[in-house]
């Protein structure tokens, strides 16, 4: 059952799940829109692994298109800038999907983002744990590669075969020198463990987790070689400028707003071709107040969603708080 089949068949006022009254009551959830939901994961495996977002939807132009081609073609990052809700994020998902790549890496970034910790971590103070505790039951403790676990573009770097795609979201939020540190790993395909190169004759492999759940792989002499380059999509919001040498090695793509006919497709694609008579004075509504970067496409998504549910999104303010401005003050 739809949301809006879920509302029709009780009462007018129904949409109301929480009243303000104070009683306790049970309610009945209706079902969330199609890009809030989160069901069919796998509940073995960890987030990562998690069923992706690829399922949903996703229009782009033909310019656009090209470009993302182009990267894969030279295999090279892809930079994709633009306004907040502009699909930034959600190419890598649907490359990813459309080309059968597994699941996104995704390495969200901010300002306290350092390249090591996308290429691994070892915990050496569970190590040194684990070994106080196993000689004190005089048994032998698991070896290093037990306590080390890749990041994100650590495991990208190790491939069976097929890219991953590695998505860097929001790589301007990150410290001044992040690209450029990243720029070596990009050019070179490869990166080095130190406590596992340390390691004696005799403990030339070891194997290490992945950030891909229980998956693990098997590293010679500390050393992390890609055999295919991943394909990684970083976005931008345009915070600040990059440095040339990190711009040269990629390829820019820059996603404009969707004008009126980009976004009545986009709601199709999302919501049913016949949704679209009902929310037509949404869509120029979305079109009166967006100004650049002031609201997001999924804006409009979220308010054609409850107008399709039955909520009168002209009562109270509704509107003005499912569509406000991203940007200012609040």
């Amino acid at each position: 059952m739809t949301a809006a089949e879920h509302l029709t068949s009780q009462d007018p006022g129904s949409w109301r799940l929480f009243r303000g009254e104070g009683p306790p009551r049970r309610v009945t959830m209706p079902p969330a829109p199609p890009w809030r939901r989160f069901g069919g994961r796998d509940t073995a495996a960890s987030d990562e692994t998690a069923a992706p977002r690829a399922s949903r939807p996703y229009l782009i132009g033909p310019t656009q298109r090209d470009i993302v081609n182009a990267a894969l073609h030279l295999r090279r990052p892809l930079l994709v800038t633009g306004h907040p809700g502009t699909g930034k994020s959600s190419l890598a998902h649907a490359v990813a999907h459309e080309l059968s790549l597994g699941p996104v890496l995704r390495w969200p970034v901010n300002s306290r983002s350092t390249l090591a910790e996308s290429l691994y971590h070892y915990d050496a103070v569970g190590r040194l744990r684990e070994t106080n505790l196993r000689q004190h039951a005089d048994d032998t403790a698991p070896g290093i590669g037990f306590f080390i676990r890749l990041g994100p573009l650590g495991t990208a770097l190790v491939t069976d075969g097929h890219p991953r795609v590695l998505l860097v979201d929001e790589l301007d939020k990150g410290d001044v020198d992040l690209p450029n540190d990243l720029l070596t790993v990009f050019e070179e395909g490869e990166f080095e463990i130190p406590e596992l190169s340390r390691l004696p004759p005799g403990e030339d492999d070891v194997e290490v987790h992945t950030a891909r759940g229980g998956d693990t792989v098997t590293v010679h002499r500390g050393v992390v070689r890609c055999k295919e380059f991943p394909v990684v999509v970083i976005t931008s919001n345009g915070e600040r400028e990059f440095p040339p040498a990190f711009l040269r090695r990629c390829l820019r793509l820059d996603l404009p707003d969707p004008d009126e006919e980009r976004l009545r497709a986009i709601v199709a694609a999302h919501l049913g071709a016949d949704a679209l008579p009902r929310v037509d004075d949404l869509v120029r509504a979305f079109l009166a107040r967006r100004a650049p970067g002031e609201l997001a496409t999924d804006q409009l998504l979220n308010a054609a969603f409850l107008r399709l549910s039955g909520v009168d999104l002209d009562a109270d303010g509704l509107l003005e708080a499912v569509l406000h401005r991203l940007g200012g003050a609040l």
